[in-house]
């Protein structure tokens, strides 16, 4: 399953984290996303707006959309019937693991501890979020986390921007990175897709080696 999100991903290395209060704010942010040529992105079910944003976001031809701030089983059932493509946790939830496995979509859990990677392994996930990243320890406990679990992939997520996002990057364990700082709710809120569809492109730029 977890291999299946490295296929999902199929090179990209940005993952912007949406949070969006409309689904009218969809098309026009989707297409911003798409020309600046990000691949994907999660969209947050942290608003009453969010299933519908989730399944208007998923209906774009260019993004492969998931579902993030997943809390249980049922709704990340909910997310895969609204589009969600792979769901995601801030922590790690072996019924939703077991819901997704059923659901044949991949899992992304929330783990910040070896003990936590430990129990994900356990269910069959190597590739993890990292979170809250920077509040946690940063590249720092990315390291350290991921020398006695070389077999890891890592997604780290939390207070990481534009300036940071590289030099995770540059470390062989990890697979893409996560943040709203593409998309920020101020932009969202304002309409001001031009400014977004620049973040997105200086993103991509520096996201490559």
């Amino acid at each position: 399953m977890s291999g299946d999100l490295t296929d999902l991903l199929a090179g990209t290395r940005i993952i912007p984290v949406i949070t969006l209060h409309s689904a009218d704010q969809v098309q026009p942010l989707a297409e911003a996303l798409s020309q600046a040529g990000v691949g994907c992105a999660e969209v947050t079910l942290r608003t009453p707006a969010a299933e519908d944003a989730l399944r208007a976001m998923a209906g774009h031809p260019g993004l492969v959309v998931g579902a993030g701030t997943v809390m249980d089983a049922a709704q990340a059932e909910r997310a895969v019937a609204a589009g969600a493509r792979f769901v995601v946790s801030p922590g790690l939830d072996a019924d939703v693991a077991a819901r997704c496995r059923g659901l044949g979509v991949p899992y992304l859990p929330g783990c910040a501890t070896a003990g936590e990677l430990m129990a994900a392994l356990k269910l069959g996930l190597n590739v993890v979020k990292l979170f809250p990243a920077e509040q946690l320890g940063g590249l720092d406990l990315l390291k350290a986390l991921a020398a006695p679990f070389p077999q890891v992939r890592f997604v780290p997520t939390g207070g990481i921007g534009l300036e940071r996002m590289p030099h995770y990057l540059a470390h062989p364990s990890v697979l893409a990175v996560g943040g709203s700082w593409i998309a920020p709710p101020e932009l969202l809120d304002s309409g001001d897709h031009e400014r977004i569809a620049r973040l997105a492109a200086q993103a991509m730029a520096r996201s490559r080696p």
